[in-house]
């Protein structure tokens, strides 16, 4: 079942053109697992591995397994995280900042990882989010084939809808395995973006003291 709140940022960022590009399968969880499996079963006889030898024989069914309900689970909105929310009772006007929140995604090109960070902050104006919420919100977005400008984008949006609110502000900084183990090979360059809403973009200082 898909939470109201899962409901309103997945409309949201289709009105804003960030959902993650998808098309319809009408398949189940297992469903799903099942034609991963066998399609990689075909993919790896193709390289002319040996699935059966012991360490290759159930690699089919691990990769299945893990894009299903691991690093791709957030292609469904069934599991998008419980949210925990409150009045804004104690008049909190000043900013709330999580840092070096980590995220494991996947290129959407390669399907090869991106490792990082995240910062996240927001103003509250009536509501105030429960902090590991933040958290668990960005790994929802990172369990995605993804690029790392659509994923920023998409974790403020989801916050600006959430806390109806558009001072909401959010910087990634990752390693791009697609750029370090493959092409150029560059195992030091990282790559940062950006995403401001609200004073963030209007307020130099606010900007500041979210970026410092």
């Amino acid at each position: 079942m898909i939470s109201a709140e899962a409901n309103a940022v997945k409309t949201r960022l289709i009105e804003c053109g960030l959902e993650t590009p998808t098309i319809p399968t009408d398949l189940s969880q297992d469903e799903k697992y099942a034609h991963i499996k066998e399609l990689m079963t075909g993919v790896m006889k193709t390289l002319g591995l040996d699935l059966s030898d012991d360490s290759l024989q159930e690699t089919p069914h691990r990769i299945a397994k893990m894009y299903v309900h691991e690093l791709f689970a957030g292609l469904d909105y069934s599991n998008f995280p419980a949210i925990a929310m409150i009045e804004n009772k104690m008049d909190v006007d000043e900013m709330v900042k999580v840092d070096k929140i980590s995220l494991v995604s996947s290129c959407e090109h390669h399907f090869v990882t991106i490792d990082g960070t995240a910062r996240v902050a927001y103003i509250p104006n009536k509501k105030i989010i429960g902090l590991s919420k933040i958290n668990r919100l960005v790994r929802f977005f990172a369990q995605r084939p993804q690029v790392q400008e659509r994923l920023t984008k998409q974790v403020l949006i989801a916050l600006q809808t959430l806390l109806e609110t558009d001072n909401v502000a959010v910087s990634i900084r990752a390693t791009h395995y697609c750029v370090k183990a493959r092409g150029v090979m560059d195992v030091n360059s990282k790559t940062e973006t950006t995403a401001l809403g609200g004073s963030f973009k209007t307020n130099e200082r606010t900007r500041a003291e979210f970026l410092g």
